[in-house]
């Protein structure tokens, strides 16, 4: 496990956030605001697939309404209210029963609006998210900085939690995101530089699903390699799930959450006489939402006898492949061999029982 910065604990719903804390995964609802049952629907969907918080948009007072609805329908994780402009939905939000609220700074309005917000907040023991963003930051800064560099983002992210302060609230999580990996991981290290505040990392607009995930994965986990993050979210332009497979993946593969499958592959080559490209991705959409109940599970699936072997040794099980055959492996340890066909249901019942062992 790599050094975490031990920032402040935030409880949000019923986990929390920074403080040692597990590192949460979010989402954010993509269906209609005014469509109260899909986006229910979604929410309920996003917490089968392992989703740690779920933020909805509240474009308007009429739609904070998804919240109640979403926690009598069975919607247990914490809910976000993303807010913009009118610090009254803000309200609304917390009234229909929001578990945090997300406000920017760019756009909530006058100070004694963030004030009300404030005291709401505290008064329902509800955090506040600090939202800043890269596309729409106070004119003020972009003029002093000639843009949305990472000093004007950390700048505008700590003068809106110095705001708060003097409002006498302190639970806040500060997020701030651009598009460009760089200022974004560059605005986080300041911000971690300069308070205490638990940090929600991300990195904005970054795309579809393959290069959104490239992105995001250089720019989250550069920052959790320095042990700053304490929640993130995968922004994809994708069904909001794979951004929670994403964002645990990554967390996985850097041992930063308990459980999960690894799964080590070869890149193929012109030894492989089965179709390994193919069984990968079967294997990957099989073990999709599989809950290992907290054990790391790693399956090694090997294209030939080069480095299969090897790579069996270090895995829990797995497969190397043969001429449209395979042998499967436990910890190095050839176990039988199976039909090309055989390979998937082979590996999951080899999942199953490890899980139940």
């Amino acid at each position: 496990m790599m050094e975490r910065k031990l920032t402040k604990k935030i409880q949000v719903g019923n986990i929390y956030i920074g403080g040692g804390a597990p590192i949460s995964v979010q989402s954010m609802t993509n269906t209609p605001a005014e469509d109260f049952d899909a986006t229910v629907n979604q929410m309920l969907s996003l917490q089968k697939a392992g989703c740690d918080i779920i933020r909805a948009a509240a474009p308007n007072e009429a739609a904070t309404e998804v919240f109640t609805r979403a926690k009598k329908a069975g919607v247990t994780i914490p809910m976000v209210a993303d807010i913009h402009f009118d610090y009254k939905i803000a309200l609304a939000a917390l009234r229909a029963g929001a578990d945090k609220i997300r406000i920017n700074p760019g756009n909530i309005g006058e100070a004694w609006k963030v004030e009300e917000v404030a005291k709401a907040c505290k008064s329902a023991g509800v955090p506040i998210r600090i939202g800043v963003n890269g596309g729409s930051l106070e004119k003020g800064l972009l003029q002093k900085y000639g843009g949305p560099t990472a000093e004007a983002l950390a700048e505008s992210a700590l003068t809106q939690a110095d705001m708060l302060e003097g409002f006498g609230f302190s639970d806040v999580v500060i997020s701030i995101k651009s598009s460009h990996i760089d200022r974004m991981i560059n605005a986080c290290r300041l911000v971690s530089e300069n308070s205490n505040y638990p940090i929600h990392l991300g990195v904005t607009e970054a795309g579809d699903e393959y290069s959104g995930l490239i992105k995001n994965s250089i720019g989250i986990g550069a920052a959790l390699t320095q042990g700053i993050g304490d929640t993130l979210r995968v922004s994809l332009t994708a069904d909001p799930k794979r951004e929670v497979i994403a964002g645990k993946e990554i967390l996985a593969s850097l041992g930063l959450r308990e459980g999960g499958i690894d799964i080590i592959s070869c890149p193929t080559c012109g030894r492989t006489k089965i179709d390994l490209i193919s069984l990968s991705k079967q294997f990957r959409e099989a073990i999709e939402g599989i809950d290992t109940k907290g054990k790391k599970i790693t399956c090694a699936i090997m294209g030939c006898v080069v480095n299969g072997p090897g790579e069996e040794r270090e895995a829990d099980f797995g497969i190397a492949g043969g001429d449209g055959c395979a042998m499967l492996f436990r910890h190095g340890e050839t176990v039988r061999r199976v039909e090309e066909n055989e390979v998937i249901p082979a590996l999951l019942a080899e999942i199953d029982r490890m899980i139940n062992e």
